[in-house]
Parts: structure tokens; sequence; C-alpha cells
């Protein structure tokens, strides 16, 4: 395999991720998640600093689940779109089909943000034409915020001492790797850092969620 563009470019071979994560007052997407719902979309507002200038660019993403199929839409904003929006919940341009949705779907479930979710990325491609993914997540942590880069935010860790593993594939699974997981005892499982996120940082407001 061969490390990904961020990998490379970072002194450290790690670049960091940050996300803010946006979901119901009563945490409806936080529900179906754990619930294991076929029909779900995530949103969330992606970084990769945890600190901003005015040429910072943001990456607004629409992850939306149909059955077991996965799709991923993102577009990239500026740093004061995010401002107006945040402020207004409107984006300026009406025309981008992803950030429309986004709004859509910011009004129809009346979300707000509820967390950020960090972590330092190893990102590897693979040299063939498959279009396989793998990627390391060290020091994963999260902090109730409302905004992307809060003043002081308090971070709790994940899982400390551990790091996360993630096999992506864009389409189908190759028999290859199928096989190889099973022969090396390992099995699928589901990995939301959202849900961790929500648990580590809102338990306060995951009890208060059930109990409606």
């Amino acid at each position: 395999m061969k490390r990904d563009q961020y990998t490379l470019a970072s002194p450290l071979k790690r670049y960091l991720v940050r996300s803010l994560y946006f979901d119901s007052h009563n945490l409806k997407n936080y529900e179906e998640k754990v619930n294991g719902d076929s029909d779900r979309v995530k949103l969330r507002i992606r970084s990769y600093s945890d600190t901003f200038t005015k040429g910072t660019r943001l990456r607004t993403e629409l992850k939306a689940r149909k059955g077991i199929a996965t799709e991923k839409h993102n577009s990239w904003i500026e740093y004061n779109t995010y401002q107006k929006f945040m402020s207004t919940w409107h984006w300026p341009d009406q025309t981008d089909v992803v950030l429309a949705e986004f709004e859509r779907y910011i009004h129809l479930k009346t979300m707000r943000p509820k967390i950020i979710v960090e972590y330092l990325r190893e990102g590897y491609y693979t040299r063939s034409r498959e279009n396989i993914r793998v990627t390391f997540d060290h020091q994963v942590r999260s902090a109730h915020a409302s905004s992307l880069f809060p003043e002081i935010p308090f971070f709790r860790m994940h899982h400390p001492g551990l790091l996360v593993l993630e096999i992506k594939c864009t389409k189908t699974q190759p028999t290859w790797l199928k096989r190889l997981v099973q022969q090396q005892g390992l099995r699928v499982t589901p990995n939301s850092k959202y849900v961790q996120g929500v648990e580590v940082a809102r338990s306060d407001i995951v009890r208060a969620s059930w109990s409606y």
C-alpha cells in the first residue's frame, strides 16, 4: 500500500481530523445508529486542523445509509461560509446540491451541533486497481461542543492506549480480502465514532434522550 496525500504531507505521518456532528435535541441520529436502522443520514462538518485562519477550508459531509449501501457526499467550503451558516442556519450558496440537502435536513429534523470528535489518522491506499483504503486512527477523543473550534474543549478519550483499524471498500469486498479477514479471526463490527463520542462526552443527554 502507499500513504495517502495527507499522511505524506504531515511530518509525523499522521494528520489531524476534527468533525463537528449534528443531531436533534433528543439524539435521533444516535438512537437510529444504536438500533441499527437501515435508513439514516449523518451530518458533519470536518476540519483537518484544530485552528482556523481566513483561508481555512472545511468539508461539509452528508453520509446516507440505505439498507446495506452507504453513500457519502461532500462539499468544500470557506471558513467565513461556515461562520455564516452557524449564525443563520442557511448557506449563502443555494446552488450547491450537497449544501442544499444538508440545510434541508438541518431544518427538517431540527438538528444542531452536539459534539466534536478528533483523532490523528494514518491513511493508506492500495497500489492495485482495487479501491481499498486502510486507516489507523490514533488518540480518538471527543468533547461536547456547539462549534468546530471551541475555545477550551474538554476532551475525553475513547480507547486509551488503543488505535482504530478500518478497512474501507468503495464497492464490494474482493474475495481475497474476505478470506484474509476470516483466516485472521477478524469480524465486521460497528465502529461509530459519533456514537462513542456521545456516550463518552455527553452521557447526560444520552440518558435524557432514552427517557422519551
